[in-house]
């Protein structure tokens, strides 16, 4: 199955100089000014209309590296189809470049997906439709895969392109566990399955062996999983200002979390809520010896999995059984059994000791609120306290899920959360406050989390042929917050930020010892 490469070979080493304070990787600024940029990976929203689309996929791989082969399946009506690679950044405004494409496939219907009850496993068995070799031109980054068997009969197939010898200053992670979490391919993820969709109905293992998936609300995302409102926003930001950073996912993390110990700055995206005791422990030991992480959502590190492997390849199934006692491991090794959250587990350890803050609840929809504009995050951007700043869409900055800080929880080493906003929102629990916070510890590295996740999404700042055709709008508060954005990239940049902003606590002028907001509800959250 032959491919039809479309670049020379392109080095990502070396090249990185200051500007303004940021870390710029002169690979990445020619990238972006490549001359073959195209919207032409966008799939309209016309296209998408079916809940059971015409033509859909998924690959062995979530992400590869040069040399490596991906293995590509379609399901699909059409009598012929073809496959096209994507990088997908900024380029000029126009958000992508087409690195590869396929000839001419035949279309095959494939089998029902199998289902194992018990765990309520939704998992494809399909064969092959085309195998690709990632070449040495194909640069770090996002991809998407343009799969075409008509103009209307359009779908998009996610995955990351890695360089693991990379020592880029910023690592961007795609949080690909999260986005097969929610996943409801074949009528099953771990929020629940056919009827009423309940919790008890709910998958305990899902797979990355299957398309992302189709129903309602998963329309507009065509097949890409949570990358085009969650994640594509910020990666446009980055690579317009051509910083000097790298790809991965949080699958990659698991598996290699050494290779953390080569960049200055973990960057997770809009919704990174699902995580494995690996990835944890190399985070959080990361920052004690100098990592600086920024999360630029809420609801982060939220609840445990384990990671098994599936027919195509390891690693390619999530575990989740939301209820630790009913986890076959809970006896033999409690620790690894997955409750319902990371704090309410067996052995408790909840996300606060990580991010800083707690996850409240979801079905906010409030301004975001500066309370410490004297801090070096709003440095430059002319808010003061008590500035609030709107989206000024349906949505606004603040929600749907949200974060705050609760003092009676476990806290990060030091203790010296410093919260930056506080904005009053009102949940489906109740009335309660989202929280910016930061911290650093001592002799560390430092932690910035937003506390909302509209953050990312707000973001958005597009030409407007590249708004109109991927239907994503641009938000009123998208230049201050890319100037928040910038000054933690700047800091976390440069280095420990222990050692240039030490954190100084400052939870007492907001709550009192022991405040709580209120206990979260498991339910899928309306974004």
């Amino acid at each position: 199955m032959p491919t039809t490469s479309l670049a020379g070979r392109r080095s990502t080493r070396g090249g990185v100089r200051e500007v303004d304070g940021l870390r710029v990787a002169d690979w990445l600024v020619e990238e972006n000014a490549h001359r073959a940029r195209t919207r032409k990976w966008i799939i309209p929203r016309k296209v998408v209309g079916a809940e059971s689309p015409s033509i859909e996929g998924f690959i062995d791989k979530v992400s590869a590296v040069a040399g490596e082969e991906l293995t590509l399946y379609v399901n699909t009506v059409a009598a012929s189809f073809r496959a096209y690679v994507y990088r997908v950044g900024y380029y000029g405004g126009y958000g992508g470049r087409l690195i590869a494409q396929s000839p001419e496939l035949r279309g095959t219907q494939q089998p029902t997906p199998h289902f194992t009850a018990g765990v309520n496993l939704v998992e494809c068995r399909w064969s092959p439709s085309w195998r690709v070799q990632v070449g040495d031109h194909w640069p770090p980054g996002s991809y998407l895969i343009r799969l075409e068997g008509a103009p209307d009969q359009q779908q998009y197939v996610p995955f990351v392109v890695r360089d693991d010898a990379s020592e880029a200053t910023y690592l961007v992670q795609s949080s690909v566990t999260t986005w097969q979490a929610y996943n409801p391919y074949g009528g099953y993820s771990l929020y629940g399955g056919p009827g009423q969709n309940s919790l008890a109905n709910r998958s305990r293992v899902v797979s990355f062996d299957r398309p992302y998936g189709h129903d309602r609300t998963a329309l507009d995302a065509r097949g890409s999983g949570d990358f085009l409102g969650n994640e594509l926003p910020f990666i446009f930001l980055a690579e317009r200002l051509g910083l000097d950073l790298t790809y991965w996912t949080d699958v990659d993390l698991h598996e290699q979390p050494a290779l953390l110990a080569k960049h200055r700055c973990l960057i997770s995206l809009g919704h990174d809520e699902y995580w494995s005791t690996p990835m944890r422990d190399a985070v959080e030991a990361g920052i004690e010896k100098g990592l600086n992480v920024a999360f630029l959502g809420a609801n982060a590190c939220y609840r445990q999995i384990r990671l098994e492997a599936s027919p195509t390849g390891g690693n390619r199934r999530v575990i989740c059984y939301k209820d630790a006692a009913a986890d076959p491991i809970a006896k033999a090794d409690p620790a690894l059994a997955t409750g319902s959250s990371w704090a309410t587990d067996l052995v408790s350890r909840p996300e606060s000791s990580l991010t800083g803050v707690m996850y409240q609840a979801y079905g906010a929809n409030a301004p975001l609120v500066v309370a410490n504009a004297a801090s070096w995050v709003f440095a430059g951007t002319g808010l003061k306290d008590g500035s609030r700043l709107s989206s000024g869409g349906k949505q606004d900055l603040v929600g749907s899920e949200f974060d705050g800080y609760e003092p009676g929880l476990h806290q990060p080493p030091g203790h010296e959360v410093e919260i930056l906003a506080h904005s009053p929102v009102q949940g489906v629990t109740g009335s309660g406050y989202s929280d910016m916070a930061y911290y650093s510890v001592p002799g560390g590295g430092g932690v910035f989390a937003t506390g909302t996740a509209s953050w990312v999404t707000s973001l958005w700042d597009a030409p407007p042929g590249t708004v109109n055709r991927l239907g994503l709008g641009v938000g009123k508060a998208a230049a201050p917050l890319a100037s928040i954005t910038v000054n933690v990239l700047r800091v976390f940049g440069a280095g420990p930020a222990d050692e240039r902003h030490p954190s100084a606590t400052n939870w007492r002028h907001f709550y009192s010892p022991g405040a709580k907001f209120g206990p979260s509800v498991d339910v899928v959250p309306t974004r």
